[in-house]
């Protein structure tokens, strides 16, 4: 009586050459098909396993490898298996596909720290105020958190994974440290509404959390402010600075005048400037606020925009050593450093001396000296109703700065 079951030998299986399907019973077929993968012979063949089966009155059939991954004896274990499958009504093949589908979304849930970081950059980028603030992000993560974690899956990092990151830096280096540790629990939380990570605790969350194990950065290290010269000593300071012939002390007067930041002035270029309205637009990429701010530009400022010398085929107005780049952004503090009785200073400081003169000294609005410090207003009503920027207005203001900018100081000074 012929077999029904387990027809076919391993020798046989071996020797099958003639393509044709080879059936051992119970639905299991061996298939031989005419090779064609590259550079393939005449009479060379594949060999693979095939399993076949009735559902709902219709034939299916279902690979199961070929004979070089997959033995007969394992090809009649697979496809004793998918019987079994059949006879409690269940479909093998959904089956199999249900099963590589998890593992396909779970592969996807893999991601490593620094891939998620990347991500949350990318999706958060187009809401912040300029390109910059990205590249802070990138470059904090880069140096302090991806050494420890990039290569982590995201959903792994855990408390002391954190710890690894903060605790060298943490009474060193505190503001930094605290920016990454905001920074990476963004990412953290990110990555759990996106199925990432499991709903859990973030292990980078500082209230009720890390604030137990790390000491709070007011008491590790008071903020360090921008160290402002008093307004009743500018006029002095003013008559010294124009004294120096240098790139950097124009650059700086500019500054002073204009109560600009150092990258707003250093990055100044000829296009921006319209001298025939004395008017210098500030293109949104280079404002920390993430708009166009229009300065109105005194006479002094002019003068300054004039006299300095260009260099050939560069856009910017105040040239930097390297060719076609600006002035460094240290030039106009290491000028100031070397100013006999300025150590401590800082260029935005000269920002605060401007505000602290604009209440004390004169009878402009406060909103007027803020639209001059391009600050944005934090109170929403009033933000509402001031739609415009009160150029004209902070025109005046800065022209009476400018003003006592020029003062006579009232005690001699020397160069």
């Amino acid at each position: 009586m012929a077999r029904s079951i387990n027809k076919l030998s391993a020798v046989e299986v071996a020797k099958k050459s003639k393509p044709g399907t080879y059936g051992d019973g119970g639905g299991l077929y061996l298939q031989v098909a005419k090779s064609t993968a590259k550079g393939a012979q005449e009479g060379d063949v594949t060999k693979s396993w095939l399993f076949r089966f009735m559902l709902a009155g219709k034939a299916r059939y279902m690979g199961l490898g070929d004979v070089n991954t997959r033995s007969l004896k394992d090809a009649r274990d697979k496809a004793r298996e998918a019987r079994q499958k059949i006879t409690d009504g269940i479909d093998p093949i959904e089956e199999r596909k249900e099963r590589k589908a998890t593992l396909r979304a779970d592969d996807a849930k893999r991601i490593t720290f620094k891939q998620a970081s990347e991500r949350y950059i990318a999706a958060h980028k187009a809401g912040w105020k300029n390109a910059k603030h990205a590249e802070q992000w990138t470059n904090t993560l880069e140096t302090y958190a991806w050494p420890f974690i990039g290569d982590l899956p995201v959903g792994k990092v855990e408390t002391a994974h954190v710890h690894q990151i903060l605790d060298p830096i943490w009474n060193t280096k505190t503001e930094t440290a605290s920016r990454v540790r905001g920074r990476v629990e963004s990412v953290l939380d990110w990555a759990t509404v996106r199925g990432f990570r499991p709903k859990e605790d973030n292990p980078a969350r500082w209230r009720g959390h890390l604030d137990k194990a790390l000491p709070a950065r007011s008491k590790v290290a008071k903020v360090q402010h921008h160290e402002a010269l008093a307004y009743a000593d500018l006029p002095a300071f003013m008559t010294r600075l124009r004294a120096m012939d240098s790139i950097s002390a124009r650059a700086l007067e500019f500054t002073i005048l204009n109560a600009v930041r150092t990258g707003e002035a250093i990055g100044a270029m000829e296009g921006e400037i319209d001298f025939a309205n004395k008017l210098w637009t500030i293109p949104a990429e280079r404002m920390k606020s993430g708009r166009p701010h229009r300065v109105p530009l005194s006479e002094r400022a002019i003068e300054i925009l004039k006299s300095v010398p260009r260099e050939a085929d560069s856009p910017y107005i105040f040239p930097g050593a390297r060719k076609g780049k600006p002035l460094s952004n240290m030039a106009m503090l290491e000028l100031l450093r070397g100013m006999e009785g300025m150590e401590g200073l800082t260029v935005h400081g000269f920002r605060s001396t401007f505000r602290d003169w604009a209440a004390e000294r004169s009878n402009f609005p406060r909103e007027i000296a803020e639209a001059a410090l391009a600050h944005v207003l934090s109170d929403k009503t009033e933000a509402a109703y001031q739609r415009g920027d009160m150029l004209e207005k902070r025109r005046r203001l800065m022209t009476a700065w400018a003003g006592y900018c020029s003062t006579a100081p009232k005690v001699r000074v020397s160069a």
